[in-house]
Order: C-alpha cells, then sequence, then structure tokens
C-alpha cells in the first residue's frame, strides 16, 4: 500500500498530505489497497467523499483513512466518474456499511454488493422524504412491530426506533435518524476558518472541546503554526474534564434507569463539580471557549490548585458510589448478560470508543495516536470482555476514574507550566486578502485529517483546500455513526423491555450522527 510520506512527529492525531504530489488513485485501485489494508488489519476510521472541484475531472473524489497497528494514520484518495459503480467493501467488512450508505447518499457513488443501501440521514435532494424510510421488515402470525419516536419524553433528541418483536423478544432493530440534519459540513465554507471554532463547539453539544481540538488542529497544522506543549496541555485537561463529566452523565442515566435513585442523586451531585469546574477554568460548563486557534485556557496558580481541590474531594465519593452501584444486586440483574456485542461483532461492525473497550477492543486514540502529552503522560488503559450493559457501564466507571486521576497527576506537577499558553479570547492578526487574518493562511491545495479520542470515540474533522488557499471542503464524522448499528445489534433477542438500559449503556449522540 502506498502512501504519502508524513512530514510531522509519528503517531500525532493528525495527517496532512500535498495534494499537488499525492496520488489519485482509480477506483479500482483505491477499493483494492483499502481491501489490502483491512486484511492486514487497518482500521478503517472514515471513508468519505465530495464533488470535484471545477478545475478538477467531472466526478467525485473520494478519500480513505485507514490506522495501522501502531503506525500513524495513511490517507489515500481516488476519483470516480459521476454515478460509478465500485466493489463494496461492506460485502467483506461489514464495518463500512455505514461510511458506504453516507458517501452514495452524499455522492451517488454506489456500492455494488451492499447488503442493503439506504440513507443515512436523508441530506440534499432526499430532505423530506423519510417518510419513505425502508424498513427491515419481519412476517409472521405473532410477529408485531412497535414504533417509538422519533418524539421523546423530555429533552431527548429525535430519533425512531422500530422494533421486530416476536411477543416480548426482540427479533431485529432498526434504528432511523436523520431529524436534526443542519448541514453542518457545508457552514464550514461559509466564514473564515480562524472564526468557525464557536460553530465546531455547537455539533455535537456534550463534546465539544473534542471538537474544538479536532479543528483547531487541523487549521494548525494547515497553517503550519504548531502550538506549544502548554497549550496542548491545556487542551488535554479541558478534554478529560469533558469525558469525566458525560461518564457521569451517563452513569447517573443507567443508576435512574434502575430506579437507584441514591446513586443517580450522587452522580449527577459529582457531575455539577466537573462542570463548574470547566466554567471556572473557560467561562462556560460545556467547555466552550476552552480552545480557539493557537490557543486555550491558561491555568494559572490558583486555578490549577482550585482543579486539584475538586478533584480530589471528587474522587473518593465517585469510587464509593461505583462500589455501591457494582453491589447493588438490583444492578447486576438488571445488567449482567444483556445487551451482549460480543468481541467478534464488535470487530465486524467497525464500533469504536468506549462501546468498543467494552467488547475487549483495545482502540483508544490517546494511546494509537497520542501526540505530545498523552506520549508523555499516557492514561491507564482498560477494556472489558463482556460486551454486555454491565461491562458498559464498568467500562465508562473505569475510564472516568482513570481520567480524575489523570487530570490530579498532571494539575500536580508543577514543571508542567500550564499557564504558559495563549488567551483564547486574545485579539487575532488583522485580517489579510483572501479572508484568512494575516497569521491564518491557509497551505493552498492541501488535505488535513484531525482526530481526537472524544468521549464516545474519534471525532474525526478533515479540512480541505484549493488552489487559493480557501476552504474547499469540511468532513466532520462523529463516533456515533458507526456505533448505533451496534447498539441495534446488541438488541437482538433481548426483552423489549431492556431497550432503555441498552441505549443508555451506549449513550451515543444523535445529532452528532445527523450533522
Amino acid at each position: 500500500m502506498e502512501a504519502e510520506a508524513m512530514t510531522h512527529t509519528p503517531r500525532q492525531a493528525w495527517a496532512q498530505v500535498d495534494l499537488k504530489t499525492f496520488p489519485l488513485l482509480s477506483t479500482s485501485e483505491l477499493v483494492a489497497q483499502c481491501i489490502q489494508g483491512l486484511e492486514a488489519n487497518f482500521v478503517l476510521i472514515s471513508w468519505f467523499g465530495r464533488a470535484a472541484l471545477a478545475t478538477e475531472p467531472a466526478g467525485v473524489v473520494v478519500t480513505a483513512v485507514l490506522l495501522p497497528p501502531g503506525q500513524p494514520l495513511v490517507l489515500l484518495r481516488g476519483h470516480a466518474q459521476p454515478g460509478a459503480h465500485y466493489p463494496s467493501l461492506t460485502a467483506s467488512f461489514a464495518g463500512a456499511q455505514i461510511f458506504e450508505r453516507e458517501l452514495w447518499e452524499q455522492t451517488g457513488l454506489v456500492p455494488d454488493g451492499h447488503p442493503w443501501l439506504k440513507p443515512v440521514r436523508y441530506e440534499g435532494a432526499r430532505q423530506g422524504r423519510m417518510g419513505e424510510y425502508p424498513f427491515f421488515k419481519v412476517r409472521g402470525a405473532e410477529v408485531h412491530e412497535v414504533g417509538v419516536g422519533p418524539i421523546h419524553a423530555g429533552v431527548i433528541e429525535p430519533g425512531h426506533f422500530r422494533f421486530m418483536c416476536h411477543g416480548e423478544r426482540v427479533h431485529h432493530l432498526e434504528i432511523q435518524l436523520g431529524y436534526q440534519h443542519r448541514g453542518v459540513e457545508a457552514l464550514l465554507l461559509k466564514k473564515p476558518p480562524q472564526h468557525l471554532t464557536p460553530l465546531v463547539e455547537s455539533m455535537v453539544g456534550d463534546s465539544a472541546v473534542a471538537y474544538a481540538w479536532a479543528f483547531n488542529s487541523g487549521l494548525e497544522s494547515l497553517t503550519n503554526r504548531p502550538v506549544a506543549l502548554a497549550t496542548i496541555a491545556s487542551r488535554a485537561i479541558g478534554l478529560e474534564l469533558e469525558r469525566l463529566a458525560i461518564h457521569l452523565s451517563t452513569l447517573g442515566g443507567l443508576a435512574t434507569d434502575t430506579a437507584y435513585l441514591q446513586a443517580a442523586a450522587t452522580y449527577g451531585r459529582l457531575r455539577t463539580a466537573i462542570i463548574n469546574a470547566s466554567q471556572r477554568a473557560c467561562g462556560n460548563r460545556f467547555g466552550r471557549g476552552w480552545i480557539r486557534p493557537g490557543a486555550a485556557a491558561p491555568i494559572g496558580e490558583p486555578l490549577r490548585q482550585d482543579l486539584l481541590a475538586t478533584l480530589a474531594a471528587f474522587l473518593p465519593d465517585f469510587v464509593q458510589v461505583n462500589t455501591l452501584m457494582r453491589s447493588s444486586r438490583s444492578v447486576q440483574a438488571r445488567f449482567q448478560g444483556v445487551g451482549t456485542l460480543t468481541t467478534q461483532a464488535a470487530l465486524d461492525l467497525g464500533v469504536t470508543g468506549v462501546v468498543a473497550r467494552a467488547s475487549g477492543v483495545a482502540l483508544d486514540l490517546r494511546h494509537s495516536l497520542p501526540g505530545a502529552v498523552y506520549a508523555a503522560f499516557a492514561p491507564a488503559a482498560h477494556t472489558e470482555t463482556s460486551g454486555d450493559c454491565w461491562a458498559r457501564m464498568s467500562q465508562r466507571m473505569q475510564e472516568a476514574q482513570a481520567s480524575a486521576q489523570w487530570l490530579i497527576d498532571r494539575l500536580a506537577d508543577t514543571a508542567l507550566n500550564l499557564a504558559d499558553t495563549p488567551a483564547p479570547f486574545a485579539p487575532l492578526a488583522p485580517s489579510a486578502p483572501g479572508g484568512c487574518s494575516g497569521g491564518w493562511s491557509l497551505t493552498p491545495q492541501a488535505l488535513c485529517v484531525s482526530l481526537v479520542e472524544g468521549v464516545r470515540g474519534p471525532v474525526l474533522l478533515a479540512l480541505e483546500t484549493d488552489a487559493s488557499g480557501q476552504l474547499a471542503h469540511a468532513k466532520v464524522q462523529d463516533p456515533s455513526l458507526a456505533n448505533w448499528y451496534g447498539e441495534a445489534f446488541a438488541l437482538r433477542g433481548q426483552a423489549i423491555s431492556d431497550f432503555p438500559i441498552c441505549n443508555k449503556s451506549f449513550d451515543l449522540s444523535y445529532c452528532g450522527n445527523d450533522l
């Protein structure tokens, strides 16, 4: 497999290539090289495309993002004629199914042999046709369908869940999303890139830090403006606080779904302490404003001591409530053996993040693509093996505890000067012709793919520039895109009453899927 030699330090969580010299493969060559990589246990991170630019031959440009074991990211690019057909990757590697569906929906390229080609989110010309969604059908005298959503109680995001049941047993669950499609990728092309971080932070509201870091890492690469270690460390602290807060929210939901109100109340109290700490650091409880181009929230000595005191008070209570939760017979009865996703199924379906690790798949970009901070200060790694609701609960407990300890260790390290970073809201340089400020001119004809291990898994932002140095295409990918089918698969053979706890144990993003 050929790939452009990367000029940055190996095993960074981003890759940039010069499109003037980067090979553009034929569709058959692209598919063949992808299959070669997948057979060698590469992880297919993404498979996306865009319509050709006016300066390019008509058709579609397709990009594959692969992660080899223990190696830097590999990017591959290919060109296809308009409406072309290609041999489906899904036929041999089921985890490609959602990427090929999205590529077909956005560009019209047809993967021959795909087992069931249908829209992901009804974008573009298909908007307004969601009622035509081709649900899978199970027929039989005692088979019935149960539809849940898209409107749910409270403030739950919209999504439709169609259960095919025999009595109370689920034979098949199909999840139809797309109700929150906002066209965020197109919005990224409408403003100068150095002003886009507030928009990026709003794409998936509970992952604002992960998205902001992924976007700004790509922007800084394209402008050849590397940031200092203190800036990266501050971003990592914001990310781990975000990870901690969302795991606490999920654990609180799991406790609520089993009517364990003491644990639910405790998780809620602890989460409040963490998000309030984020607010004291950056001015927002959800981490908005922590990261801006070339900058991150400075953590001076008073704030460092404040955060250390918060985490020191947090950790013993968190360990205690986890012990109570795990020792509850009601929780054990509801979670153990329910909603199982085996290790082989997780590998086959290409699930990622905490869901994959709870099924024994040790994929975490903080270890495989650590960058400067995580390479020097690796968080504790953990996986579960049973792949059920109990494993996903336990995985979140372990990861949250590891994040809290990592934060304490970094904040207690006086050798790490966390105040030595530009503030996020310092004035930018005056604007220059072409829309970018004087110091933020983008490299022409370049592609940068940037990844961050968010709370649910890899968050991907890909930025591509044209010959004039303007953003020509932006790709956004949330880890939930690959994981929703894993949830549907885990419900097979379960009682329909198990759905709420399965859904909460996966805790996926609707808007992250819908974009």
